[in-house]
């Protein structure tokens, strides 16, 4: 049910755009914060049927970005842009703004100069902490310099996932504010929130319009790995046979074969999450001991499949996650996934997306404050 306060939010945060849209995660967070979306673009077809599924109202333009003008698109006060890591993910071959992937930032930055005096009050951009190295730091340099180009002072703040759900998922995000906005000290950018890595770039780049925003520390989660397993009975078909099994636990270090003892070894039922590693050649599973999920990764990312280990009363099982899991640890924990998408579309999907709760949790903080202030002249 929407609350009036709900409504009122929505009618006093403004109106929203989402450019690589995926499915559907950035709108769930923009809605709950107050924010009402009226166009999105995105070319995936599974990831369409997603996002239509559980948005079936609303604009959606399934074009490459390539082909959308600054005319295309309504007006509004937000632009939101998570556009594809993977020249800029340490996982990947690192071709940086240059590559044909994370290149599409430039595309995005093309509309909103075709938009010209219609261009977003605010711009809202995701993607991974590596951003920050990428080529030394000349990439996010770039896109600093486009967006200031374009009237958009910038701050920075890397959020953790782990600070709403229980999985280990840091974010960098890139606040463009258009118009004169006066800036703290550089020193207030001295937090959790930014990092060394990122301190040090905006130290080194004083020459770029940048900005500060008041930001108060990340919530601490208040859920733990159990709260998003998926219960399924002992002779569920998706446990691991007995051969894998003895394959899964052949391949653990010393280490993890601990981890493994002091769980089997508990009074109650337990669960972590495991994945795999290339150590010295060999491919191992790792345990992980902190109680939270690894970041989900898409069907293509280095170790892209997380499984789940459950103990309980000395017995121990395996299987892969399940895409109910994944919608949790995302923070989507109602989100219907169509019959016409299969089970890895599906992961791969809720890998490429955001968590949910964390972005929701930067929008409030960076823009609703602002939201209904008036753009000094």
């Amino acid at each position: 049910m929407t609350s009036r306060a709900s409504i009122e939010n929505i009618e006093s945060s403004g109106r929203a755009a989402e450019f690589y849209a995926g499915i559907g995660l950035v709108r769930m967070a923009l809605e709950r914060a107050g924010w009402s979306i009226v166009y999105a673009n995105d070319n995936s077809r599974f990831k369409r049927a997603m996002y239509r599924t559980n948005f079936p109202d609303g604009r959606w333009d399934p074009r490459d970005v390539r082909e959308v003008k600054g005319a295309d698109v309504p007006t509004v006060d937000l632009a939101t842009a998570s556009f594809p890591c993977i020249d800029l993910s340490l996982a990947g071959k690192r071709r940086g703004l240059a590559g044909e992937h994370s290149g599409l930032f430039w595309e995005f930055s093309r509309v909103l100069d075709e938009m010209g005096s219609r261009r977003p009050r605010f711009v809202l951009i995701e993607n991974v902490p590596s951003f920050v190295t990428s080529k030394q730091g000349a990439d996010l340099r770039d896109a600093v310099l486009r967006l200031n180009g374009l009237g958009y002072a910038c701050d920075f703040l890397v959020a953790d996932a782990k600070s709403h759900v229980p999985q280990s998922r840091k974010r960098l995000f890139i606040v463009g504010l258009l118009g004169n906005i006066k800036a703290d000290p550089v020193e207030q950018r001295d937090s959790t929130l930014r990092p060394p890595a990122l301190t040090q770039f905006i130290e080194r780049n004083s020459d770029l319009r940048l900005t500060t925003l008041r930001i108060p520390p990340p919530p601490a989660a208040p859920q733990s790995l159990a709260s998003v397993v998926e219960r399924l009975g002992g002779s569920d078909e998706r446990w691991w046979d007995a051969g894998r099994m003895r394959r899964f636990e052949a391949s653990l270090s010393d280490l993890n074969r601990e981890r493994l003892k002091r769980m089997t070894d508990g009074s109650t039922a337990s669960w972590s999450t495991a994945y795999r590693r290339t150590r010295q050649g060999r491919s191992m599973w790792e345990i992980r001991s902190d109680g939270v999920a690894g970041c989900l990764r898409t069907s293509s990312g280095g170790s892209s499949k997380q499984a789940l280990v459950e103990a309980d009363g000395g017995q121990v099982r395996v299987r892969w996650m399940t895409p109910l899991e994944y919608a949790r640890l995302q923070g989507a924990e109602n989100y219907r996934v169509p019959e016409s998408v299969t089970e890895s579309q599906a992961m791969s999907g809720f890998g490429d997306a955001v968590c949910v709760p964390a972005m929701e949790w930067v929008v409030r903080e960076c823009l609703n404050p602002i939201a209904s202030s008036p753009v000094e002249a």
